[in-house]
């Protein structure tokens, strides 16, 4: 697939998110054990062959640039091509906190986006938890002859006051928008797009001279009378991340089996960041159940139904169930913990005893002692 280039927005930190993005932004919370949700992006493309890809990033993205190195983990290292790292050096607003939207992003690299090689671009957030099978996308573009493809999902995975729904007529063209309406209407836009390079920048230079910032209002609603633009629903699992509430929920889903299939297909596996840790160790008294456990992990204690990641300790007589602990979390001797999510490098002493609820869980901020 040398023909299709790709762009990530690597950029979105939203505030509901709370002590999760305190210290990133969404595209590098860590999710599922091992992974960061960058990874969804970028093996996506790299399973369907594309070889050049862009991150589009504005501050607060020191911990996706220590995740994504050089890009050799997805071989996107290469002399030609490759990863490439967009920041906002040079950009005319590059003294604000954060971009105003997608179109105002793709302005402050249209230098950039003119010197892309491959004759269409895929637009694709790296806030998104789904394997996306995009060579059949592409091939679906092209069969349909349509300006945008756009793709959707007809389950409710994310916050609809943060989304966009689109209708469609039988053949799949656009024919209704809804911007963040109070409740789902439609099929839920995953604000994934291919169109054509030259299409691209001429709604880039649309958009800025007009002082449109968003993709969804700017031109899937505006223009979908003008452009043809087709829908591919896609059937498979999605995790979109717009609040606590809905990182721990995705975070659950992992047990499923059925949602293992899905996003972690053989055929199309997601990279990530190389670890060399040790096995895990389980003492004598240890219990688990249900639980997805990374390697390097220490557990005496009892885990259920729980996400640990990399070189977490779980001292004996400690209880967890419906946890999400991530990387060096260390919980104490008989302390115990209920629905709850532990940043990086948390310390929960002995004997605490820390309950949330499946509606609203804990959120631990990293490096906190508890």
């Amino acid at each position: 697939m040398n023909n299709l280039h790709g762009l990530v927005f690597a950029y979105r930190s939203s505030k509901d998110l709370r002590e999760l993005t305190q210290h990133r932004n969404t595209c590098s919370i860590p999710f599922g054990g091992r992974y960061r949700l960058v990874d969804f992006a970028l093996s996506s493309m790299v399973n369907a062959g594309i070889t050049d890809i862009g991150l589009i990033v504005h501050s607060s993205y020191q911990s996706l640039l220590d995740h994504v190195g050089s890009g050799k983990d997805w071989d996107l290292s290469r002399k030609h091509g490759g990863l490439r790292i967009l920041p906002p050096f040079g950009y005319a607003s590059a003294t604000a906190s954060d971009y105003f939207g997608r179109m105002d992003s793709l302005a402050g690299i249209r230098s950039y986006l003119e010197d892309i090689r491959q004759d269409y671009v895929i637009l694709m957030g790296g806030d998104l938890a789904a394997n996306l099978p995009i060579k059949q996308i592409f091939e679906a573009h092209r069969k349909t002859k349509a300006d945008i493809t756009t793709v959707v999902t007809c389950q409710n995975v994310g916050e609809p006051r943060s989304c966009t729904y689109l209708s469609s007529d039988p053949d799949g063209r656009v024919t209704d928008v809804f911007v963040h309406p109070k409740s789902p209407m439609g099929c839920e836009s995953l604000e994934v797009y291919i169109l054509s390079k030259q299409l691209l920048l001429s709604l880039v230079d649309h958009c800025a001279t007009h002082n449109i910032h968003s993709f969804s209002e700017g031109v899937i609603l505006a223009m979908k009378d003008r452009l043809h633009i087709h829908t591919y629903e896609f059937e498979g699992y999605v995790g979109r991340f717009h609040t606590v509430g809905g990182y721990f929920e995705h975070s659950m889903d992992l047990l499923d089996p059925a949602v293992r299939a899905s996003v972690f297909d053989p055929s199309l596996p997601i990279k990530t960041k190389d670890h060399s840790n040790p096995s895990t160790y389980y003492g004598p008294e240890a219990k688990t159940s249900n639980s997805l456990i990374a390697d390097g992990c220490k557990i005496e204690g009892e885990v259920d139904h729980c996400i640990i990641f990399r070189g977490v300790t779980v001292e004996k007589g400690a209880r967890l169930s419906h946890c999400v602990l991530m990387q060096g979390t260390h919980v104490g001797a008989n302390a115990t913990l209920q629905y709850a999510i532990a940043d990086k490098n948390v310390h929960i002493n002995p004997g605490r005893m820390l309950m949330g609820h499946e509606s609203y869980p804990i959120a631990i901020a990293k490096d906190s002692k508890v």
